[in-house]
């Protein structure tokens, strides 16, 4: 599947099937090598100070799990010392928690760059995970004849341990997800500064116009940097929709601003670069650069003109999303962001696989904006207020983020015409 499928879903699913078999061929060269482990006097004194110190024992869990970044491997790797009698039942318990509150760390430890939609998640998961496996630890200290009743043998024991806790840590904080969100939404906002986003260095060098080739990877860099502005204003317009703010609005008319002005270069740029005499396949090239970079200038306007007007409309009127309208909106928004990194990504790798799954999400997109739209005018025939009052701005803004979508598709086509995929 990974070394034959052209699908990037189908590789990413034979890496997983390759990662856990090679897990489980670790494990049990683990078992075989740790069998004349048992029967050191200096691993019966690790035994019994872990069986003492069971602080330690979490605390190693969660460091362990760190350090593979993986509590799947840690978990199943702390059974295996259990079945090999290398691990006492309570500590191996205690140290399996730990996994979970360290798998829960690396998660918040590695998006902490993160958009604040997605860091508040894995934040809620680091309390409620993590401080489950705390509270979890604490019982079964004080109750460690519960671990008996979890199965007639020390791996099962021990094994079961990992499948009740994250059962009940599912049943239990699931209807909390809601109430997270909300205390999350308040505490954790989206900081922007317009002195964060990418300084105006420009990649276009004056003396690359005599070498073809070279210049027009001068304009693609370009090109890739006028994205990553697009992305960031992308990211930045949404909690506006929510809460406007004066500062973030300007900030993102100055971006769009800015990108119009590299829109400009670039095509000045290719334009005095076609003059040295390009081939038939740098001209083509040229070409698709300068369709990318009116693209990119389009969506660009998207955010900075339409979505922008339509949350400073919000704003003066008053006016609120019905619920269930503003998680249409924050959940397509999303989708958009996904596609515009993955198309930034294209641009990078020129990974045809990857840009035909772009150019499928563009056709997903268009679907699931006309179903959003059915939606929304189903909650009007219904007589929601806020539906009534902010119905324009609802379609208008789905419309733009559409828009903004298929802009950044362009990359994905471009590719595949070169690759022989379309």
């Amino acid at each position: 599947m990974f070394l034959r499928s052209k699908q990037t879903t189908n590789k990413q699913i034979g890496r997983i099937i390759i990662g856990i078999s090679l897990i489980f061929v670790s494990l049990d060269m683990l078992r075989m090598a740790t069998g004349p482990v048992v029967a050191n006097p200096g691993t019966q004194f690790i035994i019994e100070y872990l069986s003492r110190d069971l602080l330690v024992a979490f605390i190693i869990g969660a460091g362990f799990a760190w350090i593979i970044h993986s509590s799947v491997a840690a978990v199943l790797l702390f059974v295996t010392l259990t079945a090999q009698s290398i691990l006492p039942v309570l500590a191996a318990s205690v140290m399996i928690l730990g996994a979970n509150f360290g798998g829960a760390l690396i998660a918040y430890i590695l998006t902490l760059e993160a958009p604040i939609n997605s860091r508040r998640i894995i934040f809620a998961n680091l309390v409620l995970r993590g401080g489950g496996a705390m509270i979890a630890s604490i019982i079964l200290i004080n109750a460690s004849f519960l671990i008996e009743k979890l199965g007639a043998n020390p791996a099962q024991q021990t094994l079961n341990i990992h499948l009740i806790f994250n059962f009940l840590l599912l049943i239990l904080t699931l209807p909390l997800a809601g109430l997270a969100d909300k205390l999350l939404s308040k505490f954790m906002l989206q900081r922007t500064n317009p002195s964060d986003n990418i300084n105006n260095i420009s990649t276009l060098d004056p003396l690359a116009l005599d070498k073809p080739q070279r210049g027009l990877d001068c304009a693609s860099r370009e090109l890739l940097g006028i994205g990553q502005r697009i992305e960031q204003m992308l990211i930045n317009v949404k909690p506006l929709y929510d809460n406007w703010d004066a500062e973030t609005a300007k900030s993102i008319k100055t971006q769009d601003k800015a990108i119009k002005l590299m829109h400009l270069d670039v095509k000045l740029y290719l334009a005095r670069l076609g003059k040295s005499g390009l081939d038939e396949e740098q001209g083509s090239r040229s070409m698709e650069l300068a369709a990318i970079s009116a693209n990119f200038d389009a969506a660009s306007s998207a955010i900075a003109s339409n979505m922008l007007n339509l949350a400073r409309r919000l704003e003066n009127k008053g006016l609120k999303f019905s619920n269930k309208g503003s998680r249409e909106i924050n959940d397509f928004s999303d989708r958009i962001l996904s596609n515009v990194q993955l198309a930034l990504n294209v641009m990078m790798n020129q990974n045809p696989g990857e840009a035909e799954e772009l150019v499928t999400a563009k056709d997903k997109i268009r679907s699931l904006e006309q179903k959003l739209q059915r939606q929304h005018i189903s909650r009007l025939r219904e007589g929601l207020a806020e539906s009534i009052e902010t119905s324009n701005i609802h379609q208008e803004t789905l419309r733009a983020l559409k828009q903004i979508n298929t802009s950044f598709s362009i990359v994905g086509f471009s590719i595949l015409s070169k690759s022989d995929h379309i």
